[in-house]
């Protein structure tokens, strides 16, 4: 499902930042392409979730800029590692609950419901709309949580290890749903697993360091999702070999 408005490109600058004492980033600069996914990889710790919350707005401490001079607030959906479901809330009354809390109503409101309801069918959930959240399985809750991101039609979504306690099946499933569904959209996925960031990724980066700093990106082969075929499980082990610390080996763009 495309956006209702264009995703722009996005632009993260961060001059210093420093926690508790310690330098964490030093002249970064984070540019996500337009209309496409950059996955973000490196060792726990190194500052990815920080740097998502600082693309999002929600820590002070960069620039942040996009490509069509329009500002960024109110044009973000964020997914978090956990579903976040109210647990008083049916499956539809938590994917409107934004709507609710900013006051729509009337026509704008009806809108959000149908799409809300076109959403739930696409992820398989259309006869669970008013199940609450402990009545679902976890790939389901997981899947609900997706379909709330997306009713928000934001051109630009951030997601922070979304698939990361699901089992290998379900998870593989809903990377292939979140690749259809994410289409044209700039996306920023923080993973820790490389074979997740080469399926679904236009661009991977891999930040580490102290200060943090950004790899060169590494573009692989073909759309999203990828299959693990022999090509891309090489990849994996490139990128596992770096995520270690062993000598690196220079990831160039794929053409």
């Amino acid at each position: 499902m495309r956006p209702a408005e264009p995703a722009p490109a996005v632009r993260v600058e961060v001059e210093r930042l420093a926690l508790e004492g310690r330098t964490l980033m030093e002249g970064l600069v984070l540019d996500l392409p337009a209309g496409r996914t950059t996955c973000l990889l490196g060792p726990s710790g190194v500052g990815k979730s920080t740097l998502l919350r600082l693309t999002a707005g929600l820590l002070p401490g960069a620039v942040r800029s996009a490509s069509d001079g329009l500002p960024l607030d109110g044009r973000i959906a964020w997914m978090a590692q956990s579903d976040l479901l109210l647990p008083w809330l049916t499956v539809e009354d938590n994917l409107l609950l934004g709507f609710r809390l900013r006051g729509a109503r009337g026509g704008e409101f009806a809108r959000a419901r149908e799409r809300a309801g076109e959403l739930l069918a696409r992820v398989g959930l259309a006869e669970r709309a008013h199940a609450l959240p402990h009545q679902l399985s976890g790939g389901m809750r997981q899947r609900a949580a997706l379909a709330r991101t997306l009713v928000e039609d934001r051109p630009i979504v951030l997601m922070d290890e979304p698939f990361s306690a699901l089992d290998a099946i379900t998870r593989h499933r809903l990377q292939d749903l979140a690749a259809e569904l994410l289409g044209g959209r700039t996306v920023l996925l923080v993973t820790h697993s490389p074979l997740e960031a080469l399926r679904l990724g236009h661009e991977v980066r891999v930040l580490d360091g102290a200060p943090a700093r950004l790899g060169p990106p590494l573009r692989p082969p073909g759309s999203p999702p990828r299959t693990a075929d022999p090509a891309l499980l090489a990849l994996e082990a490139r990128l596992l070999e770096e995520l270690a610390g062993a000598p690196r080996p220079t990831l160039e763009a794929a053409a």
